[in-house]
């Protein structure tokens, strides 16, 4: 299970991460490009991801990822909270925060890992 609070915590724990709102959801995100975001009406993160990823991750696992018809033209994931791991939430995270935080930030914090 994965709750807002552990997002925020592994959004948060990267450089250069803000909370903020977005579509009029709680979101988090680097140089003003949105990370990830809380469907309040599916009380559920959703992720930012390829189209064919989202389309695998949905046929895999239709249990824990999903999509909605407003939804289905970007790319973009809704996951349930209850079934999300959250090794693959952290990674996801990660994979979309190094390709949008500026690339010294990028430099600098791998320099510390």
């Amino acid at each position: 299970m994965v709750r807002f609070e552990d997002l925020r915590a592994m959004v948060l724990a990267l450089p250069d991460t803000v909370e903020t709102t977005s579509w009029d959801s709680r979101s988090f995100k680097v140089n003003g490009k949105v990370i990830l975001y809380w469907n309040a009406g599916h009380d559920c993160p959703v992720f930012k991801v390829p189209v064919e990823e989202r389309d695998f991750l949905i046929e895999a696992d239709p249990e824990t990822f999903f999509t909605t018809d407003h939804h289905r033209p970007w790319p973009l994931v809704l996951a349930r909270p209850d079934r999300l791991d959250p090794d693959w939430a952290r990674a996801n995270i990660e994979r979309v925060w190094r390709a949008q935080v500026k690339k010294r930030t990028l430099k600098a914090w791998e320099a510390r890992q």
